[in-house]
């Protein structure tokens, strides 16, 4: 058969593969599937093949190999039948942290100066209430309350509830707006 063009001798192997195919696997679906595979591995890396050598035995190793690297991936993989572990995954979309995030802006432009540079200071830079306050010349008290209240304006101007959180993935972000509404 070696006279015979390497694509068209690969055909004339095609039953003996499916037969070896068939006795690793104990399972026609799987057995065509595996096949396929090595026939399409075989195909595109004809060029690897060298004229005159045991074709038969290179369409066989290819599918043993096919076999094995499926098992070991199999060996890797979870069952889960009843959807249990991966209902319980999930991706946020991207764009609600954009939308999210745009929003966010846009109320804390609305604050005023002093409540904005406080949840800069306090939240957002990590200074301590101590530090903020001699930072701006004014008592601790004072600055705590300017943050409490920068903090609920922020919650009513995105017009959050009691129970809703405002999900953002900006640590910074999320500490400038840390409140009971919005976690920090």
């Amino acid at each position: 058969m070696s006279d015979l063009n390497p694509k068209d001798e690969l055909v004339t192997h095609l039953p003996a593969l499916r037969a070896f195919a068939l006795s690793l696997t104990r399972n026609r679906a799987t057995a065509d599937d595996m096949m396929q595979d090595a026939v399409l591995k075989a195909w595109t890396n004809m060029d690897k093949y060298q004229p005159g050598t045991n074709m038969r035995a290179w369409l066989f190793t290819i599918l043993r190999n096919t076999y094995y690297s499926s098992r070991r991936k199999l060996n890797r993989e979870v069952a889960d039948v009843d959807n249990v572990f991966s209902d319980t995954l999930s991706v946020k979309p991207d764009h609600d942290g954009r939308l999210q995030l745009l929003d966010f802006k846009d109320a804390f432009q609305k604050l005023a100066d002093e409540h904005r540079e406080a949840l800069i200071l306090v939240g957002a830079s990590g200074f301590s209430y101590d530090e903020a306050a001699e930072m701006c010349g004014v008592a601790t008290g004072t600055m705590k309350s300017r943050v409490n209240r920068a903090r609920a304006k922020m919650t009513e101007l995105l017009e959050l509830n009691e129970d809703e959180v405002l999900e953002l993935t900006d640590s910074a972000t999320m500490a400038v707006v840390g409140s009971p509404n919005i976690p920090s």
